[in-house]
This record gives C-alpha cells, structure tokens and sequence, in this order.
C-alpha cells in the first residue's frame, strides 16, 4: 500500500487549481483525495511522485504483483484498443469515445448480498488506498501490453457488500449508452456487454478495480471511469465502464460466451496450449516490438494463481 492516510472528501470539492496552490500541503499529508482522482478531477502531474517515477513510471514502493517488464508506452496503450461498444477496429474506441460521459456514476450492487444497494463513485472509493499495479494484459488476437495501473483490490469492495453463502460468480455489466457509444448501435455483440468470474478469482489479491493508468485518471477509451483488471485472463474479461456488479449462484454467460461459445469460455485463462479457433495462442506480439514471443502460461502469473485451478482440465475448462 502507498498510502497510510487517507482525507475523505467528495469529488465535486477537488480542483486542479486547488492542488496546484497547495501542492507542499497535499504531499505532507500523504493523501491522494482517491475520489477525485479517480473520476479525473485532479492533475496528474502534481502526485505522480506519490506514485509513480515521472521519468521511470515504475512504483516508488512495488507491490508484491508487479513485474519490470519494459512498459508499453501511454500513446501505445491509449491508442490501440479493443472496445466494441465503440468500434471494432484497435483505433476506434480513441477516436470516437469524446463524447462519453463518465460523470456522475452509479455501479448497481445486486443478487447475493446482504447490501445491495445503487453505489455512486464516490461511495464505491470511500476508505480505499491506491495502489500501483504493473501488469501484463494480453488480448485473444495475441498482442499484449505492459501497464501501470493505479486501483484497488476489488476483495475489499467484495467484503463490504457482504455475499451471501449462496454466491458463487460475481457478474459485471457495462453501460448501455448507444447515444454515446457508436459502435452499441451496430450490434456486434449482445449489447450490454456481461462478463464474469468465480467468486474465487474476484477476491484474488491480483485481482483490482482500476481507476486510472500511468499516473492519470482512466481515459474514456480505456473504460472510464472504473473497469476490471485481472492478469492472467485475456482482456476481453477485464469489463470497463462498470455500472452493474452482480452476485449470482450460477455460472454467468459473457458476452463472447453468447457470440462464439465455441471460441470464448468462462474461464478464459492464458493458456499457450489452447489455441483459438482461427488462430494460435501459443506466441504473442508486445505492442511496440517486432518479434513475438513465448505466450507464459496464466499470462506469467501461475506461480501466484495455478491453485485456484487444482484438478480442472484446463483444456476443457478454457
């Protein structure tokens, strides 16, 4: 963790004129105003050193998760994208995404839980610390980047709601705004756009909800303003634009499981011995190089995540 205090104060009270102005006093306290942040209501170029190097954009303090790995740089991860609901092709979600609205937010906390409730950005953020997270997110088309996030362990929104014992599957929704979102009007997909886990894998310490990437606050393209990371899946199942959390007792269908069943299941893992359909998975391209290289099992995280697998056919199950 990077932060042992915390200030609570709502977004709306936070500006980037504010932060500028009190600089020497924001640092001293150690405190990011999370919630501001997040939403992109404070500069980023004043608290990445409570982060992030400016020069390096590596964690001052690592996590136990992180890789150093070369990083994929911000125009590359910002740039080339796979975000249906605004396009199909890599460059479309940056192109057509300014007209996104990704305030004021609610997220939908349903099913299984003692606490169900409609949470806005703001409650969902209350009392968490932000963290740096560098990871390997790979996409099924075998290209993969290396990112800085900053987010949270969703286990610790996950323990707040309180499932109950019939929860099984956590099931995520992203908005249904074809107004705004051009490429929901085509129908390539089953809009709203579903994914899944087990209840298992979203407490996974590995497991977060991003805010932001590479010291700023997410950009529409890349799923403002909360979206799922995990790891060691391929990207389609890290969900953006969350406005739904769900706790289901039964195994949930995602949008490709809808579209392809044959070509996309639940679990979804990195796996170089399980191809897709139309093509290999067995070597990737990383963005910005011209050589592929070996596709790592779990994505390079099986030393962290393999049990929670023990005794699956991984073939089967994939």
């Amino acid at each position: 963790m990077l932060i042992k205090k915390e200030i609570e104060m709502p977004s709306s009270e936070i500006t980037d004129e504010q932060l500028y102005r009190n600089r020497r006093e924001f640092l001293s306290k150690a405190s990011l105003a999370l919630a501001g942040f997040a939403v992109g209501t404070i500069a980023s170029t004043n608290i990445l050193r409570a982060f992030q190097d400016a020069k390096t954009w590596k964690p001052n303090k690592p996590s136990a998760y992180t890789t150093n790995e070369e990083l994929t740089p911000y125009k590359d991860v910002t740039t080339y994208n796979n975000f249906y609901e605004f396009g199909t092709d890599k460059s479309d979600p940056a192109e057509y995404s300014g007209n996104f609205k990704p305030l004021p937010w609610t997220v939908s906390v349903e099913g299984e839980v003692k606490k169900p409730a409609k949470y806005s950005l703001d409650d969902l953020l209350k009392g968490q610390t932000l963290e740096d997270r560098i990871y390997r997110l790979r996409c099924v088309e075998a290209w993969s980047m290396v990112i800085p996030w900053l987010g949270f362990p969703l286990a610790n929104l996950i323990k707040k709601f309180e499932p109950t014992s019939k929860a099984k599957y956590v099931e995520f929704t992203t908005v249904l705004r074809p107004e705004q979102m051009p490429g929901q009007q085509r129908r390539v997909l089953d809009f709203p756009y579903v994914e899944g886990l087990r209840l298992d894998e979203a407490m996974h310490p590995l497991t977060i909800l991003a805010t932001g990437l590479y010291g700023k606050s997410l950009p529409n393209q890349s799923g403002a303003p909360l979206r799922l990371v995990v790891p060691w899946k391929y990207g389609f199942k890290s969900i953006k634009s969350i406005v739904k959390i769900k706790f289901v007792e039964q195994q949930p269908v995602s949008a490709w499981m809808n579209a392809a069943p044959n070509e996309y299941g639940f679990y979804s893992n990195v796996n170089p011995d399980v191809d897709h359909k139309r093509w290999s998975q067995s070597r990737e391209r990383r963005i910005g190089e011209f050589q592929k290289r070996k596709t790592l099992m779990f994505n390079g995280y099986a030393d962290q995540v393999a049990s929670l697998y023990s005794g699956m056919d991984l073939q089967k199950n994939f």
